[in-house]
């Protein structure tokens, strides 16, 4: 019997994830034998009916469409009882075949699928519940990510069994969206040698379905991805889920009961985790959700800080010359609704600084043998929002004035705050200034946004008395913390960047230079 990958819908093609049979292996009908996996739904090809396994003619990894030869079952006798529930059907081959008289549904899972550029996304809003009857192209959710929308549809008829996100949940791809059984069927004069038997329904109190063995593993799209990545076979995992479904915290278990067998030697190679602490046990507590903004950033941060040798160095500038100037901008404009912010002048003068100095502009390739130096000057900077930080990008900085800028400075950040930036607005920075302002107390060390190599922090103005040669004088000074990536700048590096940029700052006469 040679068993096929059915109709799958709008779907061309979809790929092997997972063969949970051998050749030789004796199979009860519904067995699983491959798992196959688009970017958004897998599904169970089952054994059509009880049989040894002849051959099996897929690989994990293969793409298959519908009528893609699967396998090879030699079929064992049935029944007298189980004959008699079969019917003829005309074989347009030619050839005499037989078919089940009931067929009930497969079991498909939905997921997340590819989400670009982005690593998470927010569900906003459900819009499916379990027991409810869909065709292909109904919307199952809505995600939100990165101020854009995305929604989620099947690619199947059929009655979903379970939704297993809520609204405000954050995802990422591959996460599972719904379970379904599909209303695939036979389709009349198919014979049974060249089509998937569906699973079989079992009638109880609750009309719970009967899922397919798949060689006792019963794990959804994401949990299998997952354990792929972690080098984990599902059979050593028992599965705590409904019906004995393997859940990521199953996994994610056992994988930590691997590690802390390993030994000291190796397990040194990881982080140290940090103890959890019941603090309700001192006292009254409350939780506090992190906007999905925060959470974003708090996963890059980390990421930047344990994998880029940071070193910080801090100096001071003397912007006394530079805010009187700004002063009398300022008023210049002030009819206008414009206004110059420090901030204008400090990225002006880092974009010229980094012409000269093209290895802070720049970001550590993979293999660790070379650097990709960028032959344009886009800077990010730091905007405060009620959600969090953002970072929006200028894009060509340095082939615009002090006005521009300050323009861009303006709109960019007026945007962030009402949520309003879009995908560009946020990508392609190669360097960029975090401004704490008023807040910024005496110097702080930014956190290189990775893969960029470099980023400038900028703390609170002050008055300084500066000793001028006679005497003291009252002198506005700004101070500067340079972060960088120890493995592309050294610090010889970083002092003269950090001279030629106070040097601009000190003196905005250069600027025009």
């Amino acid at each position: 019997m040679d068993v096929l990958i059915p109709n799958l819908g709008d779907i061309d093609e979809v790929e092997v994830i997972e063969i949970t049979v051998s050749p030789g292996d004796q199979l009860q009908k519904n067995d699983s034998l491959i798992v196959i996996e688009s970017d958004k739904a897998s599904m169970e090809v089952p054994c059509p009916s009880d049989g040894v396994v002849e051959e099996i003619l897929v690989t994990v990894g293969d793409m298959v469409g519908e009528g893609h030869l699967v396998a090879k079952i030699r079929e064992l006798d049935v029944t007298n009882s189980e004959q008699s529930d079969l019917q003829e059907l005309p074989d347009i081959s030619g050839e005499e075949s037989v078919t089940n008289d009931i067929a009930s549904p497969n079991r498909i899972d939905f997921l997340i699928p590819d989400l670009g550029n982005t690593s998470r996304a927010t569900v906003k809003e459900l819009l499916c519940k379990p027991g409810q009857k869909v065709t292909a192209g109904s919307k199952l959710i809505l995600l939100e990510a990165d101020e854009e929308e995305l929604e989620i549809t099947s690619e199947f008829d059929g009655v979903l069994v379970d939704v297993c996100l809520s609204e405000n949940q954050l995802v990422s791809s591959g996460d599972l969206v719904a379970q379904m059984e599909s209303d695939a069927v036979l389709e009349e004069n198919q014979p049974i040698d060249k089509a998937i038997a569906p699973a079989d329904q079992e009638s109880s109190d609750d009309k719970e379905v009967i899922l397919p063995n798949a060689a006792s593993v019963y794990a959804g799209p994401a949990v299998r991805r997952l354990a792929r990545e972690y080098g984990v076979t599902l059979q050593e995992i028992s599965g705590s889920g409904k019906r004995g479904r393997i859940t990521k915290d199953d996994l994610k278990a056992h994988v930590k009961n691997r590690l802390s067998n390993v030994t000291k030697s190796t397990f040194n190679q990881g982080l140290p985790e940090v103890e959890t602490i019941n603090f309700s046990k001192f006292g009254e507590t409350s939780s506090l959700a992190l906007s999905r903004i925060q959470q974003v950033a708090a996963k890059n941060l980390h990421a930047s800080w344990v994998n880029l040798p940071h070193v910080t160095q801090h100096d001071k500038v003397d912007v006394t010359d530079l805010e009187d100037f700004r002063s009398v901008l300022n008023a210049e404009v002030e009819d206008a609704g414009g206004k110059i912010t420090p901030l204008a002048f400090i990225l002006r003068a880092s974009c010229l600084v980094l012409q000269d100095y093209p290895i802070f502009n720049s970001s550590l390739e993979s293999s660790g043998t070379s650097v990709l130096v960028n032959q344009f000057f886009n800077i990010g900077f730091a905007v405060d929002t009620p959600e969090g930080l953002v970072v929006p990008v200028i894009k060509e900085a340095d082939k615009k004035g002090l006005r521009q800028i300050s323009s861009e400075i303006s709109d960019l950040s007026e945007k962030a705050r009402e949520k309003k930036l879009g995908m560009n607005d946020l990508q392609g920075g190669t360097f960029t200034i975090s401004s704490l302002g008023a807040l910024g107390g005496t110097g702080f060390t930014p956190i290189v946004n990775a893969p960029q190599v470099a980023i400038l922090g900028v703390a609170r103005m002050d008055i300084e008395p500066v000793w001028t040669g006679d005497q003291f004088s009252p002198r506005k000074i700004l101070p500067l913390s340079l972060s960088y990536d120890h493995r592309v700048i050294n610090g010889a590096d970083g002092g003269r960047f950090m001279n030629s940029l106070t040097r601009l700052l000190g003196d905005i006469r250069r600027l025009s230079l």
